[in-house]
């Protein structure tokens, strides 16, 4: 399809504009074709930005590195430009939209300007979820990088059906991205063209637009992914009366063919992917991924949320998965047909990166160095990714793409935390559940700028997601429990990470998370025991299938304890931390907070 056979007005003028203040030399529509693949990302091999992998070991797959300098989100050049500031929030850095256009978009100074000048503008129409969901949205994507253009069509659904769709009235997100790097007549390339000291990812929710420059990695730059699929999606959420949130969704099967779907928010780096495609160790239980990261609810005619994962592929942290971590992942990778960035490269053209269960004596590390197995030093870079198509996950569920969604049972909530927290807890109410979503508190990652180890609260998994003001979307989620007729789903709150005071770990994780989940099942159906306490409703250590496990009475017990003494000292932490909302924090989590203090008093 070429420009002149665009249909929608809107789109034209639109796509025209950006024509005109971008210029870039060709302009080229992504029709999702496995020939237009091929086509960009043979182009990116002869640019020096792929490397083509073995075809032995990872069939039709390639390897990128990026400038050291654009590694990972940017949460400090990531910006919500409401036109109130107090929409945008605390957790949110806020820019007036006018003034954020001035710095784009400026006809005569704009960073946009002339940004694509020797490059190609790639135009990406694409729908988050299966195009013929109700629940989907769609999106344009312009962008001057062959790279986001792999992985946009790994990571969404890029089809021609997208514009046609459009032009009979749906809307769509208009989404803009440039590496800000314009290349002179002559000028040679880079491998990783970007502008560093220039980046800027922002987000206009009244208007469903993002504009990103100067970075070509991950999130900055699929803005399919956190940007349009949480930060901008939630502002529609909330609209619209539904949840966009940062969530994988799993299918639990019991031995008896029972059927539940769970989802569960973690911040980046606490298991989430690992949950999604667990392998349980407990007989005759069974769990299949539906998506690892993202899922959208709506409710149905009859009540029910339904969730679907709106996204196409897996955009995981590679460092850590292995055939012990996470075998699905590793699988699915192996497959093929995926993008790793920031990886290393072994002799035999495949790839490397820490956890994995086999170690090279050398490779290639990310920075294009010679490395050695006893050299102390990383191969691949903490955040270093996989890109992999979802359909070839060997645990995808059946109905992963059921446009209608998946009826959701049970939300879990969690972090990584080495005390005070016990492996799993149920909400005393809806209310009680978004007081604990609220509180979720987890330590930092490489996924994200700062200390890594440091504790901070991430609400939800969502602090560097959310798309308006945070007390606002608290008080959505207590919106939603008040719905006529809606069949809410229970609310835990689960911790894989609690250590005893020598140091050593409590539980052994992985696979046998499938004890929490199966206990989770039986309380959605009445079934398992729980004894109520002041932080919520914990399972008996009888309740939990801890068979074949390698664990201490004491252990167990302290797994499911309460520490009282180090809930109250986390409780000013948690006023701190609800202070920044100032007024838009709803009164009933105040209260909720209350009732746990006198709980813990009692």
């Amino acid at each position: 399809m070429e420009i002149k056979d665009l249909k929608n007005e809107e789109v034209k003028a639109w796509l025209k504009g950006w024509i005109d203040l971008c210029t870039p030399d060709e302009v080229v529509i992504c029709d999702g074709s496995q020939e237009q693949y091929d086509k960009v990302a043979n182009g990116l091999v002869k640019a020096g930005v792929f490397i083509k992998l073995n075809d032995d070991k990872k069939p039709n797959s390639y390897a990128a590195r990026s400038d050291v300098k654009d590694v990972a989100r940017v949460e400090s050049r990531t910006f919500i430009c409401s036109e109130k500031q107090e929409d945008a929030g605390p957790t949110n850095n806020w820019m007036a939209p006018s003034e954020m256009r001035r710095i784009l978009c400026n006809a005569e100074s704009g960073l946009y300007k002339g940004c694509m000048k020797g490059r190609t503008m790639y135009v990406i129409p694409f729908s988050m979820g299966p195009v013929s969901s109700p629940i989907s949205k769609y999106g344009i994507e312009l962008t001057d990088s062959g790279y986001v253009v792999c992985n946009m069509m790994i990571m969404t659904r890029v089809s021609l059906a997208v514009l046609e769709a459009i032009d009979k009235g749906r809307e769509f997100v208009k989404c803009v991205h440039s590496v800000g790097s314009p290349l002179e007549p002559g000028q040679a390339d880079t491998c990783w063209p970007c502008n560093p000291d220039n980046r800027y990812i922002t987000h206009f929710p009244e208007t469903r637009e993002i504009l990103s420059f100067g970075s070509g990695y991950g999130g900055n730059a699929l803005l399919g992914k956190k940007c349009f699929a949480l930060r901008i999606a939630t502002v529609q959420a909330r609209d619209e009366g539904w949840l966009a949130e940062h969530m994988l969704i799993l299918k639990l099967t019991s031995p008896e063919g029972e059927v539940k779907y769970v989802a569960a928010a973690f911040p980046s780096a606490c298991g989430k992917t690992n949950l999604a495609m667990m392998e349980p160790t407990l007989p005759g239980w069974k769990v299949e991924t539906i998506g690892d990261d993202i899922a959208w609810m709506k409710f149905d005619a009859e009540g029910q949320l339904r969730a679907i994962n709106p996204e196409a592929g897996f955009f995981g942290v590679a460092p850590g998965t292995s055939m012990k971590s996470n075998p699905n992942a590793m699988r699915t990778c192996n497959m093929g047909n995926a993008v790793f960035t920031n990886v290393a490269l072994t002799e035999d053209g495949d790839v490397y990166w820490e956890g994995m269960d086999d170690v090279p004596d050398t490779c290639v590390d990310w920075l294009r160095r010679p490395w050695k197995k006893d050299s102390g030093v990383k191969a691949a870079h903490p955040n270093s990714r996989f890109t992999v198509p979802a359909r070839q996950c060997p645990v995808i569920a059946a109905e992963w793409e059921d446009p209608q969604g998946v009826p959701i049972s049970a939300f879990l909530f969690g972090g990584r935390r080495a005390s005070v927290v016990p492996l799993v807890n149920e909400a005393l109410s809806w209310e009680h559940g978004v007081f604990l979503g609220s509180t979720t508190a987890s330590e930092k990652t490489a996924a994200a700028d700062g200390k890594v180890g440091e504790l901070r609260f991430d609400p939800f998994a969502m602090l560097p997601f959310c798309g308006y003001n945070m007390g606002d979307y608290f008080a959505h989620w207590l919106k939603i429990g008040t719905k006529k007729g809606a069949k809410l789903p229970r609310i835990y709150y689960v911790n894989w990470f609690r250590k005893a005071p020598d140091g050593h770990w409590l539980w052994p994780g992985f696979g046998d998370n499938s004890r929490v989940l199966k206990w989770i099942f039986d309380r959605c159906d009445g079934k398992a025991e729980a004894r109520e306490t002041p932080i919520g409703n914990l399972p008996t250590v009888q309740a939990i299938d801890f068979s074949g496990l390698d664990m201490s009475e004491e252990d167990k017990e302290l797994l499911l304890s309460v520490d009282a003494e180090g809930w109250k000292a986390v409780v000013p932490e948690i006023k701190k931390h609800y202070e920044k909302f100032g007024s838009k924090l709803p009164a009933e989590l105040v209260k909720q907070l209350e009732a746990l203090e006198k709980r813990l008093n009692a």
